[in-house]
């Protein structure tokens, strides 16, 4: 994937969870920390200080942190950025790009093929005592940071809203 099209994923995931989108220091942060490029450099280019470029990296270091639920620094930038896009793409159709549509077609989660249903109306049946592990919460969770709603989720993971939402209240559970 080239630098356009990592910038363009940061910026969209950033956005969605912060409603903003990255500034011109932050790309180039971004940018030159994938070329290797040391903070003076990536300060001379975009003419601030050095001081002011590595406090800003800092923050959309950390900022990234929180949205990826994992310590992201300027030496593992680039592997984190790799397993989200990653992630990203195996949860997009394969016909989407990132700035085209935040669409999720179609995930298979279930080993086996799914039956299909004579009743397309209903709502699947749903053991969730089965369906619910911990690959499914992971993947329910990731979608959730990529600013999906329970509704969102639900359809792309073929699933009853019920069950997306029992999954959120047992996990604030958790978390208390």
């Amino acid at each position: 994937m080239d630098i356009p099209d990592i910038l363009q994923f940061v910026d969209e995931v950033i956005s969605s969870k912060t409603g903003k989108h990255l500034n011109d220091l932050q790309r180039g942060i971004i940018e030159g920390t994938l070329k290797r490029q040391r903070y003076t450099d990536i300060a001379e280019a975009y003419g601030c200080t050095a001081g002011h470029a590595k406090d800003e990296g800092y923050k959309l270091l950390q900022i990234l942190s929180n949205i990826f639920n994992e310590t992201v620094d300027k030496n593992n930038l680039k592997s984190v950025l790799d397993r989200q896009i990653n992630l990203n793409i195996n949860l997009a159709n394969s016909n989407n790009t990132f700035g085209n549509s935040n669409t999720i077609s179609y995930i298979n989660i279930c080993p086996d093929d799914p039956t299909p249903s004579s009743n397309k109306s209903k709502s699947p049946t749903v053991n969730t005592k089965t369906r619910k592990n911990k690959v499914n919460i992971e993947l329910i969770n990731k979608l959730r940071l990529f600013g999906l709603s329970n509704e969102q989720i639900a359809e792309a993971l073929n699933l009853p809203l019920d069950v997306i939402n029992q999954e959120e209240s047992e996990n604030k559970i958790l978390l208390k």
